[in-house]
């Protein structure tokens, strides 16, 4: 493993006050993007607990005549599956709790992305698997690891946005986000390891 941890942990772990810390950026077509960066306090362990204790799976897709690997390493914590470290569990609440008004309904599922090294990427899409197809929704992304740089794009064209996610930062799409815009985490010359937690409503994808 490649990646330096903190070298001054704080003595407390925990998440931060989502109402200090959140700056939300309007983008178009009723989509937004908030940032909370450093939300988790002591997010050394949670990386580590992660890294070794989530059942990391290698999954092939079909592309056009012939399947081929996915490159990142992958575990979706359904309804009902403790997650692996109770800082997430502490940080699907808060979100809940915080977007209650705006969302309607709590963070259900913890999808896990791991990304050995800047070989491994993400591709440009939106959630738009289930009710993300035809309602507004969130996507609450907490990235652990080496910094990588998350890009997104208007589905109709425009500027685009890019956010460096850090260790412990959260970052949020919400409102119309999946369905214009579009995000990828891109391949980079070098990165050391990363993972990323996106907590999403039920039956969004």
């Amino acid at each position: 493993m490649d990646f330096q941890t903190t070298l001054f942990e704080p003595p407390t772990a925990g998440v931060g006050d989502l109402d200090a810390l959140l700056v939300r950026r309007e983008l178009t077509e009723g989509a937004w993007l908030d940032v909370a960066r450093t939300w988790l306090s002591a997010p050394d362990d949670v990386f580590t607990t992660l890294l070794d204790t989530v059942p990391w799976r290698a999954e092939r897709r079909q592309m056009y005549d012939r399947p081929v690997d996915i490159p990142r390493l992958t575990y979706t914590y359904m309804i009902g599956e403790e997650l692996p470290h109770p800082l997430l569990t502490d940080a699907r609440e808060a979100l809940s709790a915080h977007y209650a008004d705006e969302l309607g309904e709590p963070f259900r599922t913890a999808g896990c992305c791991y990304y050995r090294s800047g070989r491994d990427s993400v591709a440009w899409h939106g959630d738009t698997i289930g009710r993300g197809s035809n309602i507004d929704t969130m996507v609450a992304i907490v990235s652990l690891g080496d910094p990588r740089k998350l890009h997104l794009r208007p589905r109709a064209g425009g500027e685009s946005v890019v956010v460096e996610m850090g260790h412990g930062d959260l970052v949020v799409m919400g409102g119309s986000c999946q369905r214009t815009w579009e995000h990828a985490v891109p391949k980079v010359a070098s990165a050391g390891p990363r993972i990323s937690v996106q907590f999403r409503p039920l039956n969004v994808f």
